[in-house]
């Protein structure tokens, strides 16, 4: 909206309300100069996810600016944001609010079947009928529903040593952002080692508990589940690798190795494609997993 225009409306509610010849006020734009000169391209607003923003430092009356650059080039915490009073500065405000949105946004959204067929995932589902019941009813994500069953007796190996399965949990991002930098190299990695390896296949809605399920129908070894963990502010990317060894009805938590934080701003995806499979040939020579794998 343009100066004019502005003035258009503020002289139309000023005629209502029965004032006359009112001398039009300039319109003062508060800009932050910093910011503004972060994106010339005044078709849209700049992202507030680029890394300029990130690293944005807010404070701008620090006795040595160079010790605040200094931390935050240390952390991604949220640090160095400054204040106007007892309030944030508008950017940090706005670099908090997108954020949080992002990390809403992944949780709700889904995997496309197209993107999974693209990349030959055969794809099953637990007993969540949607997104809102998988969040609302956890259980329901812990068991497979019937469809989800033949489809792995009909189209799976059966009794391999290790069997990988891909989960979109509680992130989108997780599994499309490192698919393709985790997957690969550690059925790859596997594969060289000598293991016999599963049909690798996606569940849509799954819960940690799936896995066992998993992998009483199929009879395997080691049980890899990669699923989307829980995102935080700004990181929304973040995937966890769960290992079980012959699970039962009876298995519990402290039965699982986790290997969590895989992302390009944690554990790369490739780094800990290698640290799985070390783990799994461990997890088969002592024939044990979680807590039991330390004894």
């Amino acid at each position: 909206m343009n100066e004019q225009k502005i003035q258009d409306i503020v002289a139309t509610v000023l005629a209502q309300l029965g004032e006359t010849n009112v001398t039009p006020a300039a319109v003062t734009k508060v800009v932050d100069a910093k910011i503004s000169q972060l994106g010339d391209n005044h078709e849209s607003l700049p992202d507030l996810g680029e890394k300029c923003f990130k690293k944005w430092n807010g404070i701008s009356d620090a006795a040595d600016s160079k010790v605040i650059d200094d931390l935050m080039s240390q952390t991604d915490a949220r640090v160095g944001t400054g204040r106007t009073g007892p309030r944030p500065r508008t950017t940090a405000l706005l670099r908090f609010l997108a954020d949080h949105s992002r990390s809403k946004d992944t949780v709700i959204k889904n995997v496309e079947s197209s993107w999974l067929q693209e990349r030959n995932l055969l794809e099953v589902q637990s007993c969540a009928v949607d997104k809102d019941q998988y969040l609302t009813r956890p259980d329901l994500g812990r068991k497979l529903n019937d469809d989800g069953k033949m489809l792995i007796r009909d189209n799976c190996k059966k009794s391999p040593q290790v069997q990988v399965v891909l989960s979109d949990g509680l992130s989108l991002d997780a599994v499309t952002v490192n698919h393709d930098e985790i997957l690969p190299p550690l059925l790859n990695g596997l594969k060289n080692a000598g293991l016999d390896v599963g049909t690798p296949f996606f569940l849509r809605y799954g819960r940690v508990k799936a896995q066992d399920e998993i992998g009483m129908l199929l009879g395997a070894e080691v049980n890899l589940l990669l699923i989307g963990e829980r995102p935080g502010l700004g990181q929304s990317e973040s995937l966890s690798c769960y290992a079980i060894y012959k699970p039962t009805e009876n298995t519990v938590e402290s039965d699982r190795t986790v290997i969590s934080n895989i992302h390009a701003g944690g554990t790369p995806p490739v780094e800990a494609a290698a640290v799985i499979v070390d783990l799994v040939k461990t997890m088969l020579a002592q024939k044990a997993s979680g807590i039991n794998l330390k004894r």
